[in-house]
């Protein structure tokens, strides 16, 4: 059996459905690892199901062949059967929409080695947009991340390789290669009139999918940059930790699926399910019975109703959809940050008996609520777009009461504690300073302001939900 993520293969004639978040063509992460766009869906199709009957379009079959012998007398050059045929096939699935596509043997080796191998690449999940290679998102810890490639840019050339006419694959082929080997990028990004290249060296890519730390004592950080099997026992694993960390229940969360392209469906289900008593997370549709599906919660919420905001944006993608919708349509979360991507389609891999596979279309899926976000996304319950934090100089600090000479004391105010003396006195001050500059609140919000606004939202609700005395 092939393990395409959690999707398996077990031969040509039971294919498994998957779903994937890129936009174009085959979802790569250029670390030659497929998880960004490719969510499975764990059920086979069944051997005995019946093709809708329809007479063969003859006139159409006849001008195909008068069009594919034309070429092969008449074009500049000769081409052999096999690649015309393989051209036609393609030009008749990217007719459909953006994600059906045809897998040639060598494409379809390479979307199987790369769910489950490791070689050199770069370390994002692109798409092809108006003949040029788009970055969906460039993955944390990553070489084209640390380089400062940014979800949005266009890459014109690679080395001195125009993109233009390329497909989506030839130009993978070309990012890949042996780590510790370099390609230079060139790119166009909204805001900039002139290209900027940006050389990056190739690496062996590992991705860690959950990372977690707390915000502040009761409040925790969450970022899961993809959805992997594994990535709902990290995430309780995290969880526990701040926990833990912060004397056993946590007061609020913020769940950050910004950029993140997707994963496997199953680590999405999962996700939501963990912060969600009962209802449904997401469910499919199509034209088979085979491509209805329907995913519901299971009782225990392991935050117990803590509150949680959900930061989202352009770059999050099928998986991180799926987890905001589910959380936003129960109620469950407030998502914050901007429109999200709107990849809510399913692709089934169908292998075919010469090695090749289609990659077809063949379900959308829906939210709780019976949302179709395909070409939507999901709209935030609160807008934040990118800011830049900066501190205002106010001038002289306004005058207080408690500067006033003679000012009445507040006649409740517990008696100031004792000072400690000597090197007690030192340590003390030390450990106060260190804790004062790593809690300064400008901190926080100068290094990532919507994690901020997100901390800040989450202080208030935990308020409002606090027991009253």
């Amino acid at each position: 059996m092939l393990p395409i993520l959690s999707c398996r293969m077990t031969g040509a004639s039971a294919p498994w459905a998957t779903m994937k978040n890129a936009i174009r063509n085959l979802p790569v992460l250029l670390a030659g690892l497929v998880l960004g766009g490719l969510l499975s869906l764990t059920h086979g199709v069944s051997a005995e199901k019946k093709e809708p009957a329809g007479a063969l379009p003859l006139e159409d079959l006849r001008a195909f062949s008068e069009v594919l012998e034309k070429i092969k007398r008449d074009y500049v050059e000769a081409v052999d059967d096999k690649t015309l045929i393989a051209s036609a096939i393609r030009g008749m699935l990217t007719g459909l929409d953006p994600h059906s596509t045809y897998l040639d043997p060598d494409e379809y080796k390479d979307l199987r080695v790369g769910t489950t191998g490791e070689f050199g690449g770069l370390g994002i999940e692109v798409s092809m947009e108006d003949g040029f290679v788009k970055v969906v998102t460039p993955i944390d810890d990553t070489p084209a991340a640390r380089a400062g490639v940014k979800a949005g840019d266009l890459i014109i050339r690679l080395d001195d390789t125009p993109v233009k006419g390329m497909t989506l694959n030839e130009a993978v082929k070309l990012m890949r290669g042996k780590p510790g080997t370099t390609i230079t990028l060139t790119i166009m990004r909204e805001g900039l009139e002139q290209p900027l290249k940006i050389a990056i060296e190739r690496d062996v890519i590992k991705v860690k999918s959950v990372k977690s730390r707390l915000l502040e004592p009761g409040y925790g950080y969450v970022r899961i940059t993809q959805f992997q099997s594994p990535t709902d026992d990290n995430l309780r694993e995290g969880i526990d930790q701040l926990k833990s960390q912060s004397g056993g229940e946590l007061k609020g969360m913020v769940l950050d699926l910004r950029n993140n392209p997707g994963g496997v469906l199953n680590g999405a289900v999962a996700v939501a399910d963990a912060f969600l008593e009962k209802g449904v997370i997401v469910s499919t549709r199509g034209r088979g019975n085979e491509a209805e599906m329907k995913f519901n919660a299971k009782p225990a919420d392991i935050l117990k109703g803590a509150p949680i905001v959900v930061l989202v944006n352009g770059g999050s993608a099928s998986a991180s959809e799926i987890v905001a919708g589910a959380l936003q349509d129960h109620r469950r979360a407030v998502v914050l940050g901007s429109k999200t991507f709107g990849k809510g389609s399913v692709q089934t891999i169908l292998p075919m008996d010469n090695g090749a596979a289609l990659k077809l279309t063949t379900a959308r899926y829906y939210t709780p609520s019976g949302r179709s976000i395909q070409a939507e996304g999901i709209t935030p319950d609160i807008a934040l777009e990118a800011l830049k934090f900066e501190k205002v100089d106010e001038g002289v600090e306004a005058l207080k009461e408690s500067d006033l000479s003679r000012h009445l004391s507040n006649g409740t105010a517990p008696k100031p504690a004792k000072k400690p003396e000597g090197k007690d006195a030192k340590d003390a001050k030390d450990a106060k300073d260190g804790k004062e500059a790593k809690e300064k609140p400008g901190n926080l919000a100068r290094e990532d302001y919507p994690v901020y606004a997100a901390l800040t939202l989450l202080k208030g609700l935990s308020i409002l939900k606090a027991p009253q005395d």
